[in-house]
């Protein structure tokens, strides 16, 4: 195994399931928004301030091309890092990417909570916050697919139900 590249819109659970599978298989584990901060010392919600999205884009591009160079690791992307630039092609020649996948009403209660902490979704209302997960996920899917493996996380709302998903990655990925 060489890397293991979580994808997905935000919510879905990349970094939830990226930490637990890191832990069962004893390898690191990279969340690209935390290394983001940790490399710039700055948080995402600076960066989208200070530079915009098209500036946090090249930052975001920046650090997936160092992070992905790592050698058996787990790797869990930013909603939007697979759709600009070449970046669903880079990681698909790097490793073996994810696209765990939930539906839009899943995603919106997983979002509501945190939505104040989430450049993209600050300010929303409920009603607003759902149909912009919906017409962002319709214009993010496309690349979403393009990964090597699809994996269904609508249902895995508790640990055990982490667990369980961990396993059927581990079949789907052969590890």
């Amino acid at each position: 195994m060489n890397r293991i590249i979580f994808i997905g819109y935000m919510g879905a659970g990349k970094t939830t399931v990226g930490k637990a599978l890191s832990k069962e298989l004893g390898i690191p584990f990279y969340d690209l928004d935390w290394y983001i901060q940790s490399r710039m010392r700055k948080t995402v919600a600076q960066l989208f301030t200070e530079r915009g999205e098209e500036g946090f884009r090249q930052v975001e591009y920046n650090m997936l091309h160092e992070v992905a160079e790592f050698e058996n690791v787990i790797i869990s992307c930013g909603g939007g890092t697979p759709c600009f630039f070449d970046n669903i092609d880079y990681m698909n020649g790097q490793g073996e990417t994810v696209y765990l996948k939930a539906t839009p009403e899943v995603l919106y209660g997983h979002l509501k909570m945190g939505k104040s902490v989430r450049p993209l979704l600050v300010g929303k209302t409920e009603n607003e916050l759902l149909t912009f997960i919906k017409q962002q996920l319709s214009v993010r899917e496309p690349y979403y697919k393009k990964a090597k493996h699809v994996l269904d996380v609508s249902l895995m709302d508790d640990y055990e139900k982490i667990k369980i998903t961990v396993q059927e990655l581990r079949k789907l990925l052969n590890i």
